[in-house]
């Protein structure tokens, strides 16, 4: 979309999405929200975006199950998850299934679109996500 990032942005909280939308926009983004895992695993395997921001709790399915199937799909579409579950036990596992990165619930936006961003160069310079790091450094 006019050389614009695209991003996905699942949350079941319309007020999330609708007060992130129009902030990423202007932030030069074009955004795609949806209210559940499901329209969230069919949208991202449809259209493709450069990233990807879920909500842990959805309903139809969990934005980890979401973001297992995605990495069990071959697809690497990088991603930060949102939850209101601040345990770090519960960080540690999103990390290890594949997120690559962790915002807890409540956050500040400018906050979200500066991890959203630095996620992005990692991905265009080359690196691998934080948590593909991790696994690497570990196996060494």
């Amino acid at each position: 979309m006019n050389g614009q990032p695209t991003l996905l942005l699942a949350d079941d909280d319309p007020t999330i999405t609708n007060g992130l939308r129009p902030f990423f926009e202007r932030a030069g983004f074009h955004v795609l929200t949806v209210a559940n895992g499901a329209d969230a695993l069919d949208t991202a395997r449809s259209h493709h975006p450069d990233m990807i921001i879920l909500d842990v709790l959805m309903p139809r399915l969990n934005g980890r199950e979401v973001l297992r199937r995605l990495r069990h799909a071959g697809l690497q579409i990088p991603t930060i998850l949102l939850t209101q579950v601040g345990d770090a036990s519960e960080r540690a596992v999103a990390l290890e299934e594949g997120a690559d990165d962790y915002l807890n619930k409540p956050f500040e936006a400018h906050e979200l679109l500066a991890r959203v961003r630095a996620v992005l160069r990692r991905v265009q310079s080359g690196e691998p996500a934080l948590s593909t790091a991790w696994r690497l450094a570990a196996r060494d």
